[in-house]
C-alpha cells in the first residue's frame, strides 16, 4: 500500500493564544468550565452521562424559568436551535409570522421558506422594538400558526419586550417562538409567566459555555402540536420527539438518537452550576451594571450607541457607532495585535456602521469593561491620531 505523505502542518504543536473575547459571542469560558471538558469521553448510555444530562435539564429549567419537561439540548450551534424549532413546529403550508428588524429574524424567514411555510413578515427599524399593539394587529391580520420574535438581537444590540405577547398569541391560537440566544441570563426572562411556547439560547454567549451545544425548551402546547403533525419532521437529526426521548423528557424508554458531545454537556453543566451558585438575579444585575459603565465610558470618548433609547438596549451586546472617517477594521486589528482584545465589527443592520461589544461569560466584570474601554481608546488613537475625543451629548 502507498499513501500520500502526512501534512507537514500537523508536525507542529498546537498553540492557541489567550484572547479576551468581548465581541457578541462566543465568550470566554471559566477555567472550571474548560476543565470539565478534560473529563473522559462517555458513551451514549453510560449512567454518568444520563445523570449529568438530568442535571443540565434542571439548570436549563432554572435559567429559562420554566417547568417544561421537554427541556433539552440540540447538538450544534444556536442556529441548530432555530432550525429545530422551525422544522418541528412548521409543516408545508403552515403560516408563520416573523417580526423582522435584524439578521436573526431574516435567517428565520429563509429557514421557514425552506420548510415550505407560508411566511408573513412585519418590518421594523433595527434600533427600535415592536410594540405590543403592532404585534397584536399583525397577529389578528395574518392569523399565523406561529409568531417568531428575537428577544435580544446581537446584530444590533436591541432588546425586544416580550411581556404580554404570549397571551395575545394564545388568544389567537398562535404559538410564540423566541430567540433568546444573546439575552438569556443578561436580562429577565420568564418562559412560563410570559407564556412562551418555544425558546432556544446560545451556550457560547452569556452562559459562558463552549459553542456546539444549544439549550432549548418547548411548552406542553407546542409539544402537542409536534406530536399531532400530519407528517414527520423533515429533519431526523432535529426531530424533537426522538431527541427528547433520548434526553429523558417523556415517559417512555430511552432510545439512541445520535452520539451527543458528552464533553460539551459536562462543560455546560459546570456553566449552569456557576450561574446557579451566583443566582440569576445577581448575574443579571452584574451585567446591567457593567453595561452602564460601558455606556458612560463610550460617552466620555464621544462615541454614540446604535440603539439610542436606553430602554431598548440589550445589556449583553452594544453597537458602537463608527465615527466618520474611521476605518473600523484597522481599530479591530490593532486591538487584537496589541491587546489580544476582540473588537468585532457589525453584522446585518450594523455592518460597516458599528462595532459590537459583548458583556458575556467571563468578561462580565467591571475590570474587563475598563480594560475594553482602555484598549479600544488606545487602538482608536493609534490608528487615527487625528481623531478628537469629545464627550458625547447623546447619553450620560
Amino acid at each position: 500500500m502507498k499513501f500520500t505523505p502526512p501534512p507537514a502542518s500537523l508536525r507542529n504543536p498546537l498553540i492557541i493564544p489567550e484572547k479576551i473575547m468581548m465581541g457578541p459571542g462566543p465568550s470566554n469560558c471559566s477555567k472550571r468550565v474548560l476543565t470539565a471538558m478534560t473529563n473522559t469521553v462517555l458513551s451514549n448510555f453510560h449512567a454518568e452521562l444520563f445523570r449529568t444530562m438530568d442535571e443540565v435539564k434542571d439548570g436549563l429549567r432554572y435559567i429559562f424559568q420554566t417547568e417544561n419537561r421537554a427541556t433539552m439540548c440540540v447538538s450544534g450551534s444556536a442556529h441548530a436551535g432555530m432550525e429545530a424549532m422551525l422544522s418541528n413546529l412548521l409543516e408545508e403550508g403552515d403560516r408563520v409570522l416573523i417580526a423582522v428588524n435584524g439578521i436573526w429574524a431574516e435567517r428565520a424567514v429563509e429557514m421557514s421558506e425552506r420548510y415550505g411555510a407560508d411566511v408573513r413578515t412585519i418590518e421594523g427599524p433595527p434600533d427600535r422594538p415592536f410594540s405590543l399593539e403592532t404585534l397584536a394587529r399583525a397577529i389578528e391580520l395574518h392569523q399565523p400558526k406561529c409568531l417568531f420574535l428575537t428577544h435580544g438581537d446581537s446584530s444590533s444590540g436591541l432588546l425586544q419586550p416580550l411581556e404580554g405577547v404570549g397571551q395575545i398569541c394564545h388568544q389567537h391560537d398562535c404559538l410564540l417562538i423566541v430567540d433568546a440566544v444573546a439575552s438569556l441570563c443578561g436580562v429577565p426572562f420568564y418562559m412560563d409567566k410570559w407564556e412562551i411556547d418555544a425558546v432556544y439560547t446560545g451556550a457560547q454567549k452569556v452562559l459562558g459555555a463552549p459553542p456546539g451545544i444549544t439549550p432549548i425548551s418547548i411548552s406542553p402546547k407546542a409539544l402537542d402540536v409536534i406530536r399531532n403533525r400530519r407528517t414527520k419532521s423533515k429533519v431526523f437529526y432535529w426531530d424533537l420527539l426522538l431527541l427528547g426521548n433520548y434526553w429523558g423528557c417523556y415517559d417512555e424508554p430511552k432510545r439512541y438518537h445520535h452520539t451527543v458531545a458528552s464533553n460539551l454537556i459536562f462543560a455546560l453543566r459546570e456553566a449552569l452550576a456557576q450561574i446557579a451558585e451566583e443566582g440569576l438575579e445577581n448575574q443579571i444585575k452584574r451585567r446591567i451594571e457593567c453595561a452602564q459603565i460601558l455606556y458612560e465610558g463610550l460617552g466620555k470618548m464621544g462615541l454614540d450607541i446604535f440603539v439610542k433609547d436606553p430602554r431598548h438596549r440589550l445589556p449583553t451586546v452594544t453597537g458602537i457607532m463608527i465615527p466618520k472617517g474611521v476605518d473600523w477594521w484597522k481599530v479591530s486589528q490593532y486591538a487584537m495585535n496589541n491587546f489580544s482584545l476582540e473588537v468585532q465589527g457589525g453584522l446585518g443592520p450594523t455592518f460597516g456602521k458599528a462595532w459590537r461589544v459583548g458583556i458575556m461569560g467571563e468578561c462580565s466584570t467591571v475590570q474587563k469593561i475598563q480594560f475594553y474601554l482602555y484598549g479600544f481608546k488606545e487602538s482608536l488613537k493609534a490608528t487615527h491620531p487625528d481623531y478628537i475625543f469629545e464627550e458625547s451629548n447623546g447619553f450620560h
